[in-house]
Parts: C-alpha cells; sequence; structure tokens
C-alpha cells in the first residue's frame, strides 16, 4: 500500500474540527435549546463517519438526535446529480434543524440533490457542514454554512477519504502520488 503525502496533519484537523464544534453550538443555541427540537444531524455515509464522530463528539451542549444517509451517484449514461439513495434517513426531520454533514464536496450536484431533499421534506432549515472543500471542481452552487478547508484539485485520503475501501483510518487528510485522480473503475461520481 502505498504511503499518502500528508496534506493536512491530525493536529490541524483536530483544531479545525473543535473550531467548526464552536460555531455550530453558538449557531443552533448550545445549551439553551430545548430537548423537545433537537438538532437533527445527519451524516453522509461513508467518508462522513470519522469527521461526524470528532465533530459531535465536541458539541456537548446541545441537545440532537444523529442518522445517516447513503447515496450512490453513477457516471455514463446518468444526468448529472442523478442520485441512487442507498440508506435513507429514519428520524422525522419535519419542522427541524438539519445538520448535513459531509466529508468532501466536489462537483456539487449530489449535495445539492440531498439538500434540496431535506428542505423537500420539510426541514425548518437545512445547512451544510463539509470538512473539505474543492472549489475548483465545483458545477454546481452548494451552500457550505460550515467549512473546515478548502482545497486544490487533488485526490485526497485518510481521515474517512478512501481510495478503493483503503486508507479511510489514517488520521490525517493524505494525496497519493501527484495528486492526480486514479484511474476511473466505473465506480460513484463526485460529490
Amino acid at each position: 500500500m502505498q504511503k499518502p503525502n500528508v496534506l493536512i496533519p491530525q493536529d490541524k484537523l483536530e483544531r479545525r474540527v473543535r473550531e467548526l464544534a464552536a460555531e455550530i453550538e453558538r449557531d443552533y443555541g448550545g445549551a439553551g435549546r430545548d430537548e423537545a427540537d433537537p438538532l437533527v444531524c445527519v451524516g453522509v455515509l461513508t467518508g462522513s463517519v470519522f469527521f461526524m464522530v470528532d465533530l459531535l463528539e465536541a458539541v456537548v451542549e446541545l441537545p440532537m438526535r444523529i442518522d445517516f444517509f447513503q447515496t450512490a451517484s453513477y457516471r455514463g449514461g446518468t444526468s448529472p446529480g442523478e442520485v441512487h439513495i442507498r440508506k435513507d434517513i429514519d428520524t422525522s426531520i419535519r419542522g427541524r434543524d438539519v445538520l448535513l454533514i459531509e466529508d468532501i464536496v466536489d462537483t456539487g450536484y449530489t449535495l445539492r440533490t440531498i439538500l434540496d431533499l431535506l428542505r423537500f421534506r420539510g426541514a425548518r432549515s437545512v445547512r451544510l457542514c463539509a470538512l473539505l472543500d474543492k472549489v475548483a471542481t465545483r458545477q454546481v452552487d452548494v451552500p457550505i454554512a460550515y467549512k473546515g478547508f478548502e482545497i486544490d484539485d487533488l485526490f485526497v485520503v485518510g481521515y474517512g477519504l478512501d481510495y478503493d475501501g483503503l486508507y479511510r483510518n489514517l488520521p490525517y487528510i493524505g494525496v497519493l502520488g501527484d495528486g492526480a485522480a486514479p484511474p476511473d473503475d466505473g465506480g460513484g461520481a463526485p460529490t
């Protein structure tokens, strides 16, 4: 297994995650928020899991419910933004504040579709928290309320991000080789 070059070291990730948690706690009312009206935090599987766990462990004063959403986007024969739901949320979001938590925003097609779906389901508000933002690859507008880092158009791994199922467990964000995207194996499309 090739060792990635470190792009964002573990200590920088940990510091930024704590800062984001403090922003979220402040914006959603912290300890003053009524337990009958918890924030609904929805992680996009599978890449967001490491980020989501660390982020929400640092939000200690805010009542919340946690759920997960999993999608698949396909290239070849489908329109950009065509999203197939593999795992839907179980929590009712009607009249609730929803925080969607994602590892990386790339083209924006998948996330725009998910955000629109959550709004359509009657959420009071929907905001996006993304660890990484590849602004250079954006094809549709996706408002990111809480952003960890902007990165160049690099293929990154670690801290939940993978290549062919590997590297998710690295405690940092790394770049394989020169950072160019690996050969397309017909799998998913960028989000």
